[in-house]
Parts: structure tokens; sequence; C-alpha cells
């Protein structure tokens, strides 16, 4: 059975504001490359957010007490500061930003400005190992077609600088300002992959290999393929489904070279208008069906996504584990509607009724949503999941 693993980046939030906090250099305070790789926390772009990373995994249960580990230590590092940390793809409240003191980011603000400044944003990405980068690229096309059911599954960012977005993923409509994000067309080789991403390099526009933002790629410090169209999920549960996905989709993808089926040739259009369906309606109304690129209902769509990976899920004793998950997240919603719902719960408690169509929940209300949030995040992430060992993924060197 192939092992996996995540990263998730987490904001840091004051508890009763909702504001974000720049304090990741606190709370990673000390922390030299042996820490890193003991606790599993590290920096991203923003010193409002924190980066945990799981070990190598075999099992749902495995990574989903890693999940709970690693948002634990991160909480607790942050309550020494009066903060805490949250699951949700986007800051519902507007503020500024504080770019992570590294000249590689102070590069990237320079010269991507406005795009470098705004984005606060949080992702999930899941690495599945693979046999060889060869083997990844097979996996890279295989799988493009499906991602888009993975950004509807993982939407948990509805509010974007104190206002309603009217998007599930709205991190995503963010991030793919990026010049290299989103998906990307057949590769049909290594080498073809491999001349791509050196043709992008020598165009002089990204500073270096680690901005090959595709939704998927081959990891460069791991031996893995990298899937990272997922918003983080609020709950740690939906974060371990996800991923258990994914390493399905990499397994079907593998045998599927094996049986000698070909990749589907989507045009990379079709799979953009799927993104962005995907990332404006969620779970909540229509996702553009994989086989054929029509609307359709998006729990039929989910539910194809399953049916497609179940023998692989079969074999590996998850197919009830995640039919009753999907199950489960369908009956509730993403993180975005839950962050709706937390809004709204507020708005009742205090009277104050339903706002009118359009117009921005007020700023108590979203620091209801963060605070809801927080408690999520960390819900299920007891004393015991803060003990077990969490190196990091093991780290290759690539040519």
């Amino acid at each position: 059975m192939r092992t996996f693993g995540v990263e998730e980046e987490l904001l840091i939030v004051d508890p009763v504001t909702g504001m974000p906090l720049a304090l990741a250099d606190a709370l990673l305070a000390g922390q030299d490359e042996t820490g890193k790789a003991e606790t599993g926390l590290g920096h991203e772009l923003k010193l409002e957010q924190i980066e945990t990373q799981t070990r190598p995994c075999h099992s749902y249960a495995e990574l989903l007490h890693q999940v709970h580990r690693g948002r634990a230590m991160a909480n607790d590092a942050a309550r020494h500061h009066g903060a805490r940390v949250a699951a949700i793809a986007t800051s519902p409240l507007a503020s500024n930003t504080h770019t992570t003191p590294d000249p590689r980011y102070a590069e990237m603000l320079d010269r991507f400005g406005i795009i470098a400044t705004e984005q606060l944003t949080c992702g999930f990405h899941v690495h599945t190992s693979v046999e060889s980068p060869e083997e990844g690229v097979v996996v890279l096309d295989h799988i493009r077609d499906k991602l888009a059911v993975l950004t509807a599954l993982t939407a948990n960012s509805p509010y974007w600088r104190g206002l309603p977005t009217g998007f599930d993923s709205y991190r995503t409509q963010a991030w793919n300002r990026w010049p290299t994000s989103g998906p990307s067309a057949v590769f049909g080789s290594l080498t073809a992959y491999r001349r791509i991403v050196k043709r992008l390099l020598e165009t002089g526009v990204i500073l270096d290999e680690g901005m090959i933002y595709f939704d998927a790629r081959i990891s460069r410090n791991h031996p893995t393929v990298e899937v990272r169209v997922a918003d983080v999920c609020l709950r740690a549960e939906d974060a371990a489904l996800v991923a258990v996905l994914v390493r399905a989709l990499v397994e079907t993808a593998s045998l599927e070279m094996l049986d000698g089926v070909e990749p589907t040739h989507v045009p990379t259009a079709l799979l953009r208008m799927a993104s962005w369906q995907a990332s404006s309606s969620g779970l909540r109304g229509e996702l553009l069906d994989f086989g054929d690129f029509r609307p359709a209902p998006a729990a039929d769509v989910v539910w194809a996504l399953v049916d497609y990976v179940s023998p692989v899920l079969d074999d590996q004793d998850e197919l009830a584990l995640v039919k009753a998950g999907i199950s489960k997240l369908l009956e509730r919603g993403n993180g975005a509607q839950e962050q709706r719902h937390a809004a709204m719960r507020y708005g009742e408690r205090r009277g104050h009724g339903h706002n009118p169509p359009g117009s921005p929940p007020s700023g108590e209300a979203l620091a209801a949503v963060v605070g809801h949030a927080a408690r999520v995040t960390v819900q299920g992430a007891g004393v015991d999941a803060r003990k077990a060992p969490a190196p990091m993924l093991t780290m290759v060197r690539r040519p």
C-alpha cells in the first residue's frame, strides 16, 4: 500500500476578535531544521500562518492521528501567545499581512506586488508515494480531470477581507493569480514534464522550481505526487478522508497505466472551467462531471468519483470508510457552508435576523466564524496526539 502524508496551512488568530496575528516567528522561535523535522511545524509566506506536516502514513487512522497531532502542537504554541490556530483557507476579516522575513519571500513580494501582498491563503497538499518520477508523470496525466471534485469537497473560504465572496473556495480564485497555477496539459513523459518546467524557469517570470504551482506536480523534495487543489479542511476527519481519496486516485492511475489505458485528453480550458465551478458552488449546486464536463448535481459527481476509485478502495479495505465519510460530508456540508452557518447562527442569537442579500456579515459575526473554526480545528486533538513522533515527509534529492 502506498504511503501518503499531508501539509496543512493554518491561520494564527486572535480568539476574541478573529483577526489574523503575525506570530509565526514567535511560535517557531528557536526551531532549526532539526526542530522542524521533529515537530513538523514550519513557516509559510505570511507570518499570520503556520504549516504542519505529517510523516508518511499507511492508513486513514494513522494519518488522522498525525493531523490531530500537528493541529494540537500548532495550537499549543499559539496559546502561549494568547492566540489560536484556525483551519480556514482565507481570513474572514480584513487585515494587513506581514511577509515572513526571508530573501526569497522578499523577492516574491517585490516581483509579484499585490498578488504576494494579499496572498494570505491556507491550502492542503496531499503527498502520495510513487515508485519513480516517470510513474509520477503518468499519475499526473490520469488524475488531472478529476481534481476539481476535491476542490468542491474541501471548499472552506467563503469570506475574503471582510466580505462574502459568493464563492465556496475563494482561495482557489486568489491562488490562481500566480502565473503557473491551475490545471496543466497532458505531459506524456517525464522528459516533457521537465522540458515544460525548464521553459517556465527560462522565462524569468518565476523565481525557481518551487513556484511551479500546478494543481498537481512531482514534488521537488519528496518521492511523491503532490496534489495541491484543496483548501485546508475545517475538520480533521475531512482532511484524512480527502487524503485517502487522493491516494486511491494515484493507485487507480498507476493501474490504468499497467492496463494500457491512455489518459483522457480533456482540454485545459475545460479543466479551468471545472475548477472555477467547483470553487464557486462547492457542494451546493452543480459541478462539471469529469466524464463529459457537463453540469450535474454536485453529489452525483462526488459519488461518481468514489465509484471510479472504488476497486482500489475495496482492495485496501477503505471503501466503507470512504462511503460513510462522504455521506456525512455531503449531509453536513463543506467548510464554506459551515462558516456561513456560524455567521447566521450568530445573527440569530443576537436577534439581528438575516442580513439583506449581498450585504456583508458584521465584524462580530465574522469573529464568531473564526472562533467556531478555531474550536473545530482542534476537536479530537487530545493529549495523546501530541506525544507521537512526527518526522517530516521523507526528503529526497531530484536531479
